[in-house]
Parts: C-alpha cells; structure tokens; sequence
C-alpha cells in the first residue's frame, strides 16, 4: 500500500491547528488493513492533545489494535503538557506508523526508535519535503531553540526607509500595508526599539482594510533602555508590551523563546533591523520596495558586520508578489558558513531614531 493519499489527508487536517505558539501543526489519519480511515485527528495548541491522541480518542476501546497511523510529524517521546504519543499508539496497539518528518527535538524526539522497539512496523519520510516546507517555521525554532525571525522593512527602489528630513509616511500604498498587517497577525510577537516608539509612535497592532483589530494580535515587544512617554500608543495594545531592557538580540531571542513564541516580526527601522542580520538570527526577510527613487542616506540597512565582497550575506528568493504599485519580495538567508558567523553585536538597536512604514 502506498501512503501519500492518507499524508495528504493529515496535512489537510493539520491546517486546522494554530500557525502560532511553540507547539508544530499536525494532522493524523488512523486506518484499518484495507486503507478504511478509522478516524483523523489535529492538534489544536498547547495542553490540548495531540493529533494521534485526538485521533485515537474518536475510536472504541480497542478499535485501533492492528491499525496503522499516518502522521505528519513523527510522533513525540515525552511528557510535556500531554503524554507522549509514541506511548499512546503503543497503549491503543496500532501495528504501523507512518509519518513525514522527523521531531528535531532533543526531548521530544526519539518517538520512532521507541516503537520499534515496542514491535511496531515503523515507515518515515513519506511527503517529507512537502510537511517540511509546511512545518518550516516550527522545524527552525526547533532546530535553533529559538523563534522564527523575519524582518521586515519597507524602502524605496534605492534602499531608503525615509526622506533626508526623516519623513517616510507612506513610502509603499494600501495594498502592500495591508499584507504587513497580515504578517502581523500571523506572528506571536513584533519588535521595535524604543527609537521607533518615540519616533513614530506606533500602535503595533494587526488591522484590517477599515482599521479594525484582527481576531489574533502579535504581543508588543520593545527592545532598549530609553524610557517611553506613558502614552504612548504602544500602551493601548489589546497585549501588555513586553519590555527587553538589553542591546542584546541574543538575550532578547531565549526570552522570546521561553515565553513560547514561534514567529517573531521585526519591524523596528534600521539599526535594529542591522543588530538582527549581524548576529545572524534572520530566517526570513519581508522587503516591500516602492517605484520611488530618495536619494540620501537613510538606509534600510546599517553597518551587519561586512567590510568585503567576499563576506556578502547571499539570499535565495522565495517570491516576488505585485501589491498594488509595489513589491514584496521574500528572501532567505542561504546558510553558508560566511552568513552563520556568530559575530558581535556591536550595535545599540534602541538609541537612535527606528523609522519603520506602518504603525
């Protein structure tokens, strides 16, 4: 029997779990020996259960002995807010997994080795290059220990985030100022220094086409140690804002990380945005470029630690979407071992002023 139609299925069934937080979507379907689906499942966020387990709850006591699990995730060996999986299918006397992709994790990892050792027929890397580009986002947090990143900046065709005079209200029209508040709302959290706070006093919330809120709001962090005017509209953030009194990316990331945020959305101007690249924690850029020309100096980008042609930071492009006039192009960092240098942080991200499009 082949396994990709039932993948297929628990990839579809995976979307319907939450894109955001630290726990990865998946989709389970649970099938008898003539390829019947018995049961699906998904996992619907953290302290809820897991798909195998959602699944394997919708039958009978017994219902899933001899039965075979296709997954898209290999199921997990530890207890976290919920059992591990791999004991649960073990337990409910499923005679095969199948499963996608394997669980980077160091603690939650190890669920095939287990059930096989149980006697468990066990098959992985089915559709794994289609539930990896899926899982793209949580499979990096995993592997780094650390939220995904994107930044993003809005420029002119010739890289500037402003006029000579500072002014960069609106460089980029409505459509393209929409999709970034689409990318907010699909983010945990958004990042800002202090110098964008007391330079455009933004709001940082996710809005719709007539300003409304969004059902889902990034939680408001602000990077710095400047004080803030206590009414700032940061404060009338539906999410207290969480302040990172540090020049430190790195501290700032581990303490995005252990508050369980996945996707993480600079958009904080320059020099933040250049801390960002320096320290390599960029997984993905959100360029928004306008048909205008500006001339000067106000740069979308600082100094990020090269000072030779060699040591480029080279992208892969993921797409280039047309947005009204405008351009939003989507890159990656091709992880070479000049882009990984660790490098020092050399930049304060929050003492001069953070032009960011948007608030």
């Amino acid at each position: 029997m082949t396994w990709e139609a039932a993948m297929r299925t628990a990839i579809e069934l995976a979307h319907n779990g939450p894109a955001t937080g630290v726990n990865p979507r998946v989709g389970c379907v649970i099938l008898d020996a003539d390829g019947v689906t018995l049961a699906e499942g998904w996992h619907r966020g953290v302290g809820t259960a897991h798909a195998e387990v959602d699944a394997l709850s919708k039958l009978p006591e017994g219902g899933a002995r001899g039965a075979t699990a296709v997954v898209t995730l290999e199921p997990c060996n530890h207890t976290g807010h919920t059992g591990p999986c791999s004991e649960a299918l073990i337990a409910a006397g499923i005679g095969r997994v199948v499963y996608a992709a394997s669980d980077p994790g160091h603690m939650s990892g190890g669920g095939a080795a287990r059930l096989r050792e149980a006697g468990v027929d066990v098959t992985g890397g089915v559709l794994v290059s289609e539930v990896e580009a899926f899982l793209d986002d949580w499979l990096t947090a995993a592997r780094l220990g650390r939220p995904y990143i994107t930044v993003k900046w809005a420029s002119s065709l010739d890289g500037r985030i402003a006029a000579l005079d500072g002014t960069s209200t609106w460089i980029t029209g409505a459509a393209a100022r929409q999709r970034v508040h689409e990318q907010r709302e699909a983010s945990d959290a958004i990042i800002v220094g202090t110098g964008t706070v007391l330079a455009d006093d933004p709001s940082l919330t996710a809005r719709g086409d007539a300003g409304e809120l969004m059902a889902r709001q990034p939680a408001p962090v602000v990077v710095g140690t400047r004080a803030i005017p206590k009414d700032a509209a940061v404060f009338r953030h539906p999410h207290p804002v969480i302040f990172e009194g540090t020049h430190d990316v790195h501290e700032v990331v581990r303490d995005l990380r252990a508050r369980g945020f996945r996707r993480v959305y600079v958009e904080g101007g320059p020099t933040l945005a250049s801390a960002f690249v320096a320290a390599g924690l960029v997984d993905e850029f959100a360029i928004y470029l306008a048909p205008t020309l500006l001339g000067g100096n106000r740069l979308a980008l600082g100094d990020i630690g090269i000072s030779t042609i060699g040591e480029q930071l080279k992208l892969r492009i993921l797409s280039v979407d047309q947005l009204g006039s405008d351009l939003l192009i989507r890159a990656v960092p091709l992880r070479s071992e000049a882009a990984q240098r660790p490098g020092d942080v050399a930049q304060r991200p929050s003492d001069t002023a953070q032009q960011t499009e948007g608030d």
